[in-house]
């Protein structure tokens, strides 16, 4: 395969101003490789750094290429990546952190955690968010944040192991256990993969809360509808489950009411995971927080799931298929975004095709 110099990807020149163009196609060095990407998917913290709501940190600097979800082709390797088995022609999903190996939120697994986080002298890396990502033809990844594809799984379904290796970090940081009660916030893809992750690892009823096309969405896959427009959210959960409240919540929609909600409607010794980012302060409901003794868990990307969601998705256990619901063409990259952004004709995941 002849690699050409240049290649299309999305370049961001600033908050909203971004454009396709020419830019060079880059080199893998060492434990690392280079992939075509076949499809990228976009992400709501891609909304985030384009809109410029992380400044001087996602990206550090512009101009800027993101993107972190996505599947392709190994096409080059650098020096090392041989070693541990990689080859060219080698299908793979990629996930965005690539922790510096070395710390000790590395050495127990937790390298979403990074201590060197943005140190890219001594290796850190996190791709689409101020490593150069996925909206592009190609792209070097650490083999850290690779992993190999099944002949079954299309590359669409790759594209989404990221996102819903976050749904399952999500739902196994809330505590989820066979036969529970479990509340999911927010029906966008995120939520509807925590649904099916919940299920998955043996939960007996999940309830979804939010509105519209989305609520109807997520309630075909076996979950209780909660339409936050039409009724009060707390009570109505509590009525589901006879006043006691649910086992645990996911939050993924990240609103002041969500966060809020996601405390009430838990059990005495309940658990609730926080997937989303709010961009405004919430007042949390410290009484029912202390007085219920519940536990609260961030989320932050997921750490090791990619390997436990591959194998779920390719048996059928988890249905990412449903929540793609647009591709277009690398270089149609505004409407896209436009039509993720303002959820055009149902909207939720939109894969990109460079």
């Amino acid at each position: 395969m002849t690699i050409s110099k240049e290649m299309n990807g999305v370049v961001l020149y600033g908050p909203n101003d971004f454009k396709v163009e020419k830019i060079p196609v880059p080199k893998p060095g060492p434990f690392e490789v280079l992939m075509k990407v076949k499809a990228t998917a976009i992400c709501g913290t891609d909304v985030g750094i384009i809109s410029g709501k992380h400044p001087g940190k996602w990206p550090k600097s512009f101009p800027y290429t993101q993107g972190h979800e996505w599947a392709g082709d190994i096409v080059e390797l650098g020096e090392y990546a041989a070693g541990f088995g990689w080859k060219i022609g080698d299908r793979a999903a990629g996930t965005s952190h690539a922790g510096c190996g070395f710390c000790r939120m590395c050495t127990t697994g937790r390298y979403n955690l990074c201590e060197n986080y943005g140190k890219t002298e001594i290796g850190h890396r996190q791709y689409g968010h101020y490593s150069q990502g996925s909206f592009a033809e190609y792209m070097v990844v650490n083999i850290k944040s690779i992993h190999r594809m099944p002949d079954e799984m299309t590359y669409d379904q790759g594209a989404l192991v990221d996102s819903t290796s976050i749904s399952l970090h999500s739902v196994k940081r809330s505590g989820v256990n066979p036969g529970d009660t479990i509340a999911v916030f927010g029906p966008g893809a995120l939520g509807i993969l925590a649904i099916q992750c919940a299920h998955a690892l043996g939960a007996a009823k999940v309830i979804v809360v939010g509105a519209g096309d989305r609520l109807e969405t997520a309630g075909t896959f076996n979950a209780t509808k909660v339409n936050y427009n039409e009724v009060d959210v707390v009570k109505t959960i509590l009525e589901l489950t006879n006043g006691r409240g649910v086992d645990a919540s996911v939050d993924t929609a990240a609103t002041e009411d969500t966060v809020v909600q996601a405390v009430q409607v838990v059990r005495k010794g309940g658990r609730v995971a926080f997937t989303g980012i709010p961009f405004s302060p919430v007042n949390l409901p410290m009484q029912d927080i202390v007085l219920k003794e519940l536990d609260l868990f961030g989320v932050r990307a997921n750490r090791g799931t990619c390997e436990e969601v591959i194998p779920m998705v390719s048996a059928g256990k988890i249905d990412v298929d449903a929540v793609i619901t647009h591709h277009f063409p690398l270089t149609e990259f505004a409407k896209a975004y436009e039509t993720f952004t303002k959820r055009i004709d149902g909207a939720l995941k939109v894969i990109l095709l460079p």
